[in-house]
């Protein structure tokens, strides 16, 4: 298997959860996987920090996948997540996961990520 890197918000605590439940995943299953939170690592990864925490990033030979193909390559290589994988991809369901992620989820988890971020100022 192919080293794949996940770029993530690590300071939303949605996120977070998530990563760190397919990172252990990883772990226990000896996948050539990494984690990273994009506070420390988005310049490496040539993303703006706030760009970057609008979706999920997933670089694998090279090349970046965003948002809900970052998603079903990540899930792919997961044991027991190759079904939603598998569904995320058909033509007809696949347009419905993009909108909701792109327009709805991914949003959502932002705004709430920025209302976090003004808080922690004041």
């Amino acid at each position: 298997m192919t080293k794949t890197d996940v770029l993530y918000n690590g300071e939303c605590p949605v996120c977070s959860f998530e990563m760190d439940h397919y990172a252990k995943i990883a772990d226990r299953d000896d996948l050539p996987m990494t984690f990273q939170p994009l506070k420390d690592n988005a310049a490496d990864w040539g993303i703006d920090q706030d760009d970057a925490a609008k979706r999920i990033h997933v670089r694998r030979d090279g090349q970046i996948y965003v948002g809900m193909d970052a998603f079903i390559l990540l899930w792919r290589d997961l044991p027991r997540y190759g079904w939603l994988a598998t569904l995320c991809s058909w033509p007809v369901v696949r347009p419905a996961t993009v909108f909701l992620y792109d327009r709805v989820v991914a949003p959502l988890i932002y705004g709430w990520h920025k209302r976090r971020q003004r808080k922690a100022v004041t």
